[in-house]
């Protein structure tokens, strides 16, 4: 099966059926994708299909192929995108397990609103848990993300 991951065509060997999740992690190597919860309520697992954002423990591989598959490594190759330098700035991370998809989920809000309310954040990463409880932190580094979106 051919997938395009951050950009580049692969090939991999695996069965249609198996989470996407598992594919990036165990067959290609790409940790940053987290397993949390395995059901996709908790967000860890989050990367983005063509741009959408999606539950990648949930998503057969099968459904990934012919899409554009972003993982966190792929948002940017060093840390630059505005989304992370947000939150290394405003020092977001407690754990940091969840935090790649909370900023998979971010970078993807602000694709779609470049200058989102507080209420468009709450609901856009309303799926994702953070079990530290960052979340005004979260909800600060999408505005500054935002900001440094438009000045860029």
């Amino acid at each position: 099966m051919k997938l395009t991951v951050n950009g580049v065509e692969l090939q991999i060997n695996a069965p249609s059926d198996m989470p996407l999740l598992w594919a990036l992690r165990d067959l290609l190597g790409l940790t940053g994708t987290k397993f949390g919860c395995g059901i996709a309520q908790c967000g860890a697992c989050t990367v983005h299909l063509d741009g959408t954002p999606r539950r990648s423990c949930v998503t057969p591989v099968s459904a990934a192929a012919g899409k554009k598959i972003t993982t966190i490594e792929g948002l940017s190759s060093d840390g630059s995108h505005p989304v992370q330098r947000a939150w290394a700035e405003l020092d977001v991370v407690q754990c940091g397990y969840c935090q790649s998809g909370q900023i998979m989920s971010a970078a993807a809000l602000l694709a779609a609103n470049s200058d989102p309310t507080d209420a468009d954040i709450d609901a856009a990463m309303s799926g994702n848990i953070c079990r530290c409880g960052t979340y005004q932190r979260i909800r600060s580094a999408v505005h500054r993300a935002s900001e440094l979106r438009t000045s860029a």
